[in-house]
């Protein structure tokens, strides 16, 4: 399968210095994941919404639609209602947010999710997210790191804190202007590319 062919902006020489450097978290294959939704299947819900949405839009419920590029999976469908993230949505999206070239999944951060939720609503969207890059295993990232000296060796995706995400029809300067103006994780325009990075680590931009 093929790898991403864009480089993470969260992990650039210049940027990576004010990323917050966090272990990444530990990846599973597609049969864990799958064993560890069934196996959570008489506990539906799980608890502590993050802050971010609380304040966004108080108990509303939270639906979001992903496109994964690589793979062209998606996701359409609501992750958060009633007080609580719902697990069996987590767990699809954790899959489809996996790194593709390793077939390897981790648990996402769900403030992540919150976040472009939180997007996706200031922008009055109803498009999917196309995700370019979502989790990523420390063997893509260092294997990225050694063809290009652009890419250090910290980064959030591999953390599952991180995705490079865009809109289609929709202006990738707007986007990152909204989501910087949110003030909640880091936010890297690639303009060129027609793509945004957004994340749930500390708040920066560039």
């Amino acid at each position: 399968m093929r790898r991403p062919r864009f480089a993470c902006p969260c992990c650039a020489e210049g940027a990576a210095a004010r990323c917050e450097m966090i272990a990444p978290a530990p990846a599973v294959g597609r049969r864990a994941m799958l064993e560890a939704a069934l196996g959570l299947a008489g506990t539906a819900l799980l608890p502590a919404p993050s802050a971010l949405a609380q304040a966004i839009a108080g108990g509303a419920p939270r639906h979001i639609a992903i496109q994964r590029m690589q793979t062209g999976e998606r996701f359409d469908g609501t992750y958060w209602r009633d007080g609580r993230y719902l697990r069996e949505a987590l767990a699809q999206l954790d899959w489809l947010m996996r790194d593709p070239s390793m077939e390897e999944a981790t648990p996402m951060d769900p403030r992540l999710f919150d976040l472009l939720w939180t997007v996706s609503r200031r922008l009055d969207a109803d498009e999917s997210f196309q995700v370019i890059s979502g989790y990523r295993a420390p063997e893509t990232n260092a294997s990225s790191a050694r063809r290009s000296r652009r890419v250090s060796r910290v980064s959030l995706h591999m953390s599952g804190m991180a995705a490079d995400v865009r809109l289609p029809g929709r202006d990738s300067l707007g986007m990152a202007r909204l989501a910087a103006e949110m003030q909640v994780g880091g936010v890297g325009l690639y303009r060129r590319d027609g793509f945004v990075h957004l994340d749930c680590g500390p708040a920066r931009r560039w």
